[in-house]
């Protein structure tokens, strides 16, 4: 049997598909279009999985879409009749379109699947609705490596639902708590993005890696003004300093007034306010969750937690809740946002809705790495170098490893795209963009110079699973980059008097361990270990360049520059790769280095990339 997940209309819109409970392919839409965060009809990623698959649209079982349209409707008019006449202009501009698309939706996704799957199959027949917060719940608990769990998600707000937890047993998963709108845990962090001057929706991450720069000067005034936490980690918000309910902001003058003036506009200059602010927000977020966990632990005596919802993203707060050991055991699910609701949707349906047997894997998880995209043979690799005018060259597995390990040793910033693409915002070794951690610049000349995005913002390490203990304080694997943890001691460098007397960017230029391009200012870093039996390829790079330097790690970064998804295919890879100060790109067999490169193709493509 074969079901088809499906998540739209929002943002991060995806496909996945399934066949008897197992995960063929899943894929965010963006990655199709170029347009990050698409919120469209996932055509390209529908129209992949049943490639992937190679099937026909009539073999497809069911198609589930992730949440319930109507019940998020009542919460837009119970909303509005809750804070009457406060928000009527807000609600007038949703109205039309409300009525116009979105609450007809099931005729829309009817049509959009005939248009793109064809007209013969009954797809009203076959098409079911989960609910949000339960198919983030599933995605979560499904896939993960146990056979019963306590399940915490935790996002913006779904059709009513921001934060729920759930016990999963088998194939059995039943949501025992909610906490609904507008009391959110991911609205109040959204409410700071949007405050220090980030886009809501993408540039919660940039708070997150602001974070450590700053002093968490206001997280008693967040408790005493905008936020009541109870015991048990349930909050309530108070909506008086909050206009995302009614307004077309998030925040109003009230909180404007409390932190001592209008938001940060973007794109301008950092200040020591802002750093504070993404400090206290993030203080307070991780006490949130910690009573939270607490709470759920005590009352559920169980002792696995599954994480999933945008907040879930947050792996500073991820690393704390390992350490913190009020659960035995964590998994998180790496596509945590709505991009992975198409996934919880689909397995929802698969064990909830037909109550198949579910078997928990003894070798792990059953996310595959998260490496569920497309991939490409190597001779269409080459038609696409070609068509793109790329001066390449093709080597044999054993030389290729050879050579990008010697360039890495040698400073060179390189993309690398292998095999299938992965599930979720995290590049994990196969589209990544790879580069020397014991380099002193590395960090800020690729946020400079290839990623053209903050200088502040880190990156994360690929470090070989054998080797991990021997430089970070953690003994569990994080294949999926959602875990923060620090360098052990002997590995970090110790700062002068003058050093530690640095405040906010200051910071940045020093270094702080051995291998300081992936070592933040709190000498923590976001790890992605590497097992050969998930990554053979990447973990065999990372062992070579081990074996030239003596360095079991390499720098990890999303094949993409600021502003746009991660690269799919090998014509996206070349794009980026001559866009930006990238040295030398490797995709499958094949290897191309700057130098050789057209100097008018060179040109052509830099200018795109500077005008974005």
């Amino acid at each position: 049997m074969y079901i088809l997940g499906i998540s739209a209309f929002y943002h991060d819109s995806a496909a996945c598909l399934l066949k008897d409970g197992e995960i063929i392919a899943a894929v965010q839409e963006e990655r199709f279009t170029r347009k990050k965060h698409d919120s469209g009809f996932p055509t390209n990623a529908i129209i992949y999985c049943l490639k992937e698959a190679n099937i026909s649209s009539s073999e497809i079982s069911n198609v589930i879409f992730y949440e319930k349209p109507f019940l998020k409707f009542e919460r837009l008019l119970e909303t509005y009749l809750a804070f009457a006449p406060k928000g009527f202009r807000s609600f007038s501009m949703a109205m039309p379109l409300w009525i116009k698309e979105k609450l007809f939706q099931k005729s829309i996704l009817i049509k959009e699947l005939k248009a793109t799957l064809g007209e013969k199959e009954n797809w009203k027949e076959k098409l079911l609705f989960s609910e949000h917060h339960l198919s983030h719940a599933a995605s979560a608990f499904y896939p993960s490596p146990f056979e019963r769990a306590a399940v915490l998600t935790l996002d913006g707000v779904g059709e009513w639902t921001t934060t729920s937890f759930a016990v999963g047993n088998g194939n059995n998963l039943k949501i025992l708590k909610e906490i609904h709108f507008p009391h959110s845990l991911g609205l109040l962090y959204s409410s700071f993005t949007y405050y220090t001057g980030f886009k809501v929706n993408s540039g919660e991450y940039k708070v997150m890696g602001l974070a450590p720069y700053g002093e968490p000067k206001y997280a008693e005034l967040i408790y005493e003004k905008l936020v009541r936490v109870n015991d048990d980690g349930s909050f309530q918000l108070d909506m008086s300093y909050f206009d995302f309910a009614t307004g077309l902001t998030m925040t109003n003058k009230k909180f404007n007034d409390l932190f001592g003036g209008p938001p940060r506009t973007s794109e301008s200059k950092l200040t020591q306010r802002e750093m504070d602010l993404a400090a206290s927000i993030q203080k307070v977020t991780e006490d949130i969750v910690i009573k939270l966990a607490k709470g759920i632990a005590k009352e559920t005596n169980e002792k696995n937690l599954c994480l999933a919802g945008g907040v879930a993203l947050n792996c500073v707060v991820n690393g704390i809740l390992m350490r913190e050991k009020i659960f035995e055991n964590i998994w998180i699910q790496p596509a945590a946002g709505d991009a992975g609701g198409s996934l919880g949707a689909a397995l929802s349906a698969w064990f909830m809705h037909y109550k198949n047997e579910r078997r928990v894997s003894k070798k792990g998880d059953s996310m595959k790495g998260a490496y569920l995209g497309p991939s490409f043979k190597s001779d269409e690799v080459e038609i696409e170098l070609k068509k793109c005018g790329a001066s390449y060259k093709k080597m044999p597995r054993i030389d290729l490893i050879e050579e990008v390990a010697s360039l890495l040793s040698n400073q060179k910033a390189i993309g690398w795209m292998q095999g299938r693409m992965e599930f979720g915002p995290r590049a994990l070794g196969g589209r990544s963009i790879i580069a020397d951690p014991r380099s002193s610049v590395m960090q800020k000349q690729l946020n400079l110079k290839v990623k053209y995005r903050e200088s502040f913002r880190p990156f994360a390490p690929s470090v070989l699973i054998e080797d991990l203990s021997e430089w970070f304080e953690m003994n569990n694997e994080s294949p999926y980059m959602l875990i923060v943890a620090d360098l052990i001691k002997n590995k970090r460098k110790e700062m002068s008097i003058k050093e530690e007397a640095l405040f906010g960017i200051d910071k940045l230029n020093i270094p702080r361990s051995e291998v300081p391009a992936i070592t933040h200012v709190d000498y923590s870093a976001r790890v992605q270990t590497v097992n050969k039996n998930t990554n053979p390829l990447y973990h065999e790079l990372i062992s070579k360049f081990k074996e030239i330097t003596g360095c079991p790690i390499i720098v990890n970064t999303s094949f993409n520059v600021r502003g746009e998804p991660i690269v799919c295919s090998p014509s996206d890879a070349f794009k980026c790769f001559m866009g930006t100060e990238l040295d030398v790109l490797i995709v499958g067999d094949y290897i191309a280095y700057k130098e050789d490169q057209d100097k008018l193709l060179f040109d052509n493509y830099k200018d795109k990339y500077e005008l974005d």
